[in-house]
């Protein structure tokens, strides 16, 4: 599969599925859809490190490309992710420079970083994987606060930065407005804006997490990494709208045998 990082080169939109639910089975799924990206949640999800392992196998197995977010901008987690074979590493709330800095430093080897070496998993699938890693491995920045907007500019000018993502919850919070996306208000609007055109100046790919339905929205806005869906809401959504269907067909008459 092509990587991201080649894809963003091409100049392509690249469009990923989110998995917070630890399995193995629902990360195939995902990655035997026709997708550019399948993201392992450890943020906000109920994945720990012996299941993303075996979801990020199962992705590969599906011939997808696994990335995984992590909990915080710490090395050791950042490190160990990478060791397993994620092709990429989404890192949350980072709102300076310096922190800008410390992701590029876990994710490349030196000279460009401070990575260890010890691609245990991901040595087993590469052959001479430390000397191509630093070419192919996405670091991906959250933008997630009004201050991370405020400094925009000097965080993409941080040498290792393929691409930043939005958080749309955490940013409209910090707007003070309610978790989501708040399309209909400005100031949210504005700060999505703001942060496609600082890409745009420094050739970064700009992220966001939304939705199939707003999906042509954010191209339009400029953003070349959307994830669609996530397995959480799409189950909740299908369950939902299943009962929902069952019950409005039954309310009127009552309960039919098929029998």
């Amino acid at each position: 599969m092509t990587s991201l990082r080649e894809q963003w080169a091409a100049g392509n939109e690249t469009l990923g599925f989110w998995l917070s639910v630890p399995s193995f089975v629902s990360a195939e799924i995902a990655a035997r859809q026709p997708v550019d990206y399948v993201c392992i949640d450890t943020q906000h999800g109920v994945i720990d490190y012996p299941s993303a392992a075996s979801m990020l196998q199962a992705i590969e197995l599906a011939g997808g490309e696994p990335i995984v977010r992590v909990p915080w901008n710490e090395p050791g987690i950042i490190g160990k992710m990478l060791d397993a074979g994620v092709q990429g590493v989404v890192v949350p709330m980072v709102n300076t420079v310096a922190e800008a800095e410390a992701v590029v430093r876990a994710c490349r080897y030196p000279p460009l970083g401070e990575r260890s070496h010890g691609p245990v998993m991901a040595g087993m699938r590469t052959s001479d994987y430390a000397a191509g890693a630093n070419d192919h491995v996405a670091t991906i920045p959250m933008i997630e606060t009004v201050t991370a907007v405020g400094n925009i500019d000097d965080i993409l000018s941080v040498p290792g930065v393929d691409a930043i993502y939005v958080g749309p919850a955490d940013l409209s919070l910090s707007l003070g407005l309610p978790p989501g996306n708040n399309d209909d208000r400005s100031e949210f609007t504005e700060a999505l804006l703001t942060i496609t055109a600082a890409c745009r100046r420094h050739g970064v790919v700009p992220g966001i997490h939304a939705t199939g339905a707003l999906a042509e929205r954010r191209v339009e806005q400029g953003f070349h990494m959307i994830t669609v869906a996530g397995d959480l809401l799409s189950m909740r959504t299908h369950m939902a709208g299943e009962l929902a269907a069952a019950r409005g067909a039954t309310s009127s008459g009552g309960p039919t045998s098929i029998y």
